[in-house]
């Protein structure tokens, strides 16, 4: 098999998710970090199917999104396993992977590019250990443009944020239930443990949110999968909209 090569945005929670799952099973693969927006261009001229990251060449396949790459590494590398064999936790599993991709991934990203779109200067430490082939310091001088484009793709809105915020409270229960049930945090991480640990881990990079956070089961698995998330985001987020993580 040829070296699998992941393509990704700097600091991208599903594409983290993407590189701690080849890393469970040991397959090796090279990192290709793209800017945000151009990535867009440069998926479909290497002849991805979509436009999203993270995208995956592996095996002669091309792969996107982290549920479907979770699924082919399974196929590619069967052990150590991402789902448990045991039908009934399988189903519990399932459910909580989903939720991390279509629940839990898109808010916290929406969060990201609102601060970011107000407060450039941290992006420095976001893209710690990126690999786009351009100087830092360059990198934020210039991605102003990019940072406009980005928010506005994802609905970056004052009105979405602050419902992001409202709703994470009861995600935030959710998770931590799952871990009393052994749905997640179990002694082998599965594929849902990778999904939503990753963008809690981001999530707690946002000085705002980091203290209603890190002390919780979830707060606690995401450093277990990623201690060493990127980014630092100092408070900036209106505090009636932290209200909601306070009660």
């Amino acid at each position: 098999m040829d070296q699998a090569k992941l393509y990704n945005i700097p600091a991208s929670h599903p594409g983290f998710t993407a590189a701690l799952m080849l890393d469970a099973k040991s397959i090796p693969f090279k990192r290709v970090d793209l800017l945000p927006v151009v990535h867009k261009v440069v998926l479909k001229g290497l002849g991805f199917p979509a436009a999203t990251v993270p995208a995956l060449k592996i095996d002669g396949r091309k792969v996107q999104g982290t549920v479907a790459i979770a699924r082919e590494l399974d196929r590619v590398q069967p052990e150590p396993p991402l789902l448990p064999d045991d039908p009934a936790l399988r189903e519990q599993v399932l459910a909580a992977e989903k939720f991390g991709d279509e629940d839990l991934q898109h808010p916290v990203r929406q969060i990201i590019w609102w601060l970011l779109k107000r407060n450039g200067q941290p992006m420095a430490s976001y893209l710690e250990g990126s690999h786009t082939g351009i100087p830092v310091a360059v990198a934020v001088k210039t991605a102003w443009p990019l940072v406009e484009g980005a928010s506005r793709y994802n609905k970056a809105t004052d009105e979405n944020v602050k419902a992001v915020l409202a709703a994470l409270p009861d995600q935030l229960d959710l998770l931590d239930a799952w871990i009393a049930e052994g749905v997640l945090d179990g002694e082998q991480l599965n594929a849902a443990d990778y999904q939503v640990a990753t963008s809690i881990a981001l999530a707690m990079t946002f000085g705002d949110l980091r203290p209603f956070i890190e002390d919780r089961p979830i707060g606690k698995l995401a450093k277990r999968v990623i201690p060493d998330y990127p980014g630092s985001m100092p408070p900036a987020l209106p505090a009636a909209w932290l209200e909601p993580l306070k009660s």
